[in-house]
C-alpha cells in the first residue's frame, strides 16, 4: 500500500492529499492541524490510517494552511476551507463518498454536505460539534475566557507540544509521542497560523442548518473526554435528521488514540454493514501479522539473517524464510530496507 503524496489544485492553491486502500471511497478530513509525511512516522497514527484503508478507499489530505498544502495568510475563509473536499475527491477521481472528520473538521464535512449533498453518500463524525464556545443558550465547550487563554499561551507551547495532556491524557507521560507530536506541529503549521485557524473554527455556528441535512451520519464521542465535552455531539444527534450516536468509552480527543480499535470497528459496519470483532484479523496492514511473523519481522529490523532467526527460535531456516516473504506481503513492502525504514509505522 503506498502512501504518496499528490496534489490537488483550488485556484491557485495546491492541497496535499493521499490515496490508499480500496473499497467504498471514504475522504478523512483531519481535525486542528496535519502533516501528511510525519504522519506515518507515529505509529497510533499510522496504524489508524491503515485500519481505515483497510476497508475503504482511503483519501486524506492535508487542509490548506497546514502540513504539505499551500500557505494561507490571516484567518481562512469557511468557504476555501470546504472547498478543499471538493478539489481533492474530483482530483482522486470521487464522485461521492463518506465523510470522516475529526473534531472541527466534522463541523467543515457536515457544511460540505449541505452544499454539495450530491457528493456526500454519508457521513461519519467524530468529536465534532456544531459551535465550538459556549454561549447563553448553547452551554456546552469551551468558554471565551478559557478560548483567549488557549490562544494567548500557543507561542510558548507550540513549539515544545506542551498541552497534549489536556487534549489526550492517554499520552501525557509518553515522552516519545510527545517528541513525535512536537515535530508534527512544527511542522504543520506556525503559532500564527493556528491561532488564526482556531478563530475560523470558533466563528463556526452550524445550527441554523442542521435540520437541513439530510445524510446518513454516525456520531462517534468519547464520553470522558474534556477537550470536547460528549454533550457537543448529543446535541447533534438530537438536530441532525438523520444521526445517530454511539458514545464509547475513553478520555482521548484523537480517534487513533486510547482505543483506536473500537472507533474502526464503529466505522467499518457503518460503511460496510459489516460489523468484526476484535478477535477478527485483517487480511494485510501490520494487524495482519501472527505472532510469529511479527517477532521475526522484529529479529529481521534487528539485523538477523534468516538463518540467525531460525537458530533464535529454533526453527527452520525455511520456515524463517516463509515467515518474512508472508510479513513483506502483508506490510506491502519488497525488502529488508523497507522493513528497517518503517518499522516503526509498522510497529515492529
Amino acid at each position: 500500500m503506498g502512501t504518496e503524496v499528490a496534489y490537488a489544485t483550488s485556484g491557485d492553491l495546491h492541497i496535499a492529499y493521499q490515496v490508499l486502500g480500496a473499497g467504498p471511497h471514504l475522504v478523512f478530513m483531519p481535525g486542528f492541524v496535519s502533516h501528511l509525511d510525519l504522519a506515518w512516522e507515529e505509529p497510533h497514527l499510522a496504524r489508524f490510517l491503515r485500519g481505515l484503508a483497510s476497508f475503504s478507499r482511503l483519501i486524506w489530505f492535508d487542509k490548506l494552511g497546514t502540513g504539505l498544502s499551500d500557505r494561507v495568510s490571516g484567518e481562512p475563509p469557511v468557504e476555501g476551507r470546504i472547498e478543499d473536499i471538493h478539489a481533492v475527491m474530483d482530483e482522486a477521481g470521487s464522485a461521492r463518498a463518506t465523510l470522516l472528520g475529526v473534531s472541527e473538521a466534522a463541523s467543515l464535512c457536515a457544511l460540505f454536505a449541505y452544499r454539495h449533498p450530491e457528493r456526500v453518500t454519508s457521513m461519519v463524525l467524530f468529536a465534532g460539534f456544531a459551535r465550538a464556545l459556549r454561549g447563553d443558550d448553547y452551554p456546552w465547550g469551551w468558554t471565551p475566557e478559557f478560548f483567549e487563554s488557549y490562544l494567548a499561551g500557543l507561542d510558548s507551547s507550540w513549539a515544545s507540544g506542551y498541552g497534549i495532556e489536556r487534549a489526550c491524557p492517554s499520552v501525557a507521560g509518553d515522552q516519545r509521542y510527545q517528541s513525535w507530536f512536537a515535530r508534527y506541529l512544527r511542522a504543520a503549521a506556525s503559532p500564527g497560523a493556528v491561532r488564526d485557524l482556531m478563530r475560523a473554527n470558533a466563528a463556526l455556528d452550524l445550527r441554523p442548518i442542521l435540520s437541513e441535512i439530510r445524510i446518513p451520519t454516525l456520531l462517534l464521542h468519547r464520553t470522558n473526554e474534556t477537550w470536547l465535552p460528549v454533550e457537543l455531539s448529543r446535541y447533534l444527534a438530537r438536530h441532525l435528521p438523520d444521526a445517530r450516536l454511539v458514545e464509547l468509552p475513553g478520555v482521548d480527543h484523537w480517534p487513533w488514540l486510547g482505543d483506536a480499535d473500537a472507533v474502526l470497528i464503529e466505522i467499518e459496519a457503518f460503511l460496510t454493514g459489516n460489523r468484526r470483532s476484535r478477535r477478527d484479523r485483517p487480511a494485510w496492514g501490520p494487524d495482519a501479522l501472527t505472532a510469529r511473523e511479527r517477532e521475526v519481522a522484529g529479529l529481521a529490523v534487528q539485523g538477523l539473517s534468516a538463518r540467525d532467526i531460525a537458530d533464535r527460535l529454533s526453527i527452520g531456516e525455511r520456515t524463517a524464510e516463509a515467515h518474512i516473504a508472508n510479513a513483506y506481503v502483508k506490510l506491502g513492502i519488497n525488502s529488508r530496507l523497507d522493513l528497517v525504514r518503517r518499522a516503526a509505522e509498522f510497529g515492529v
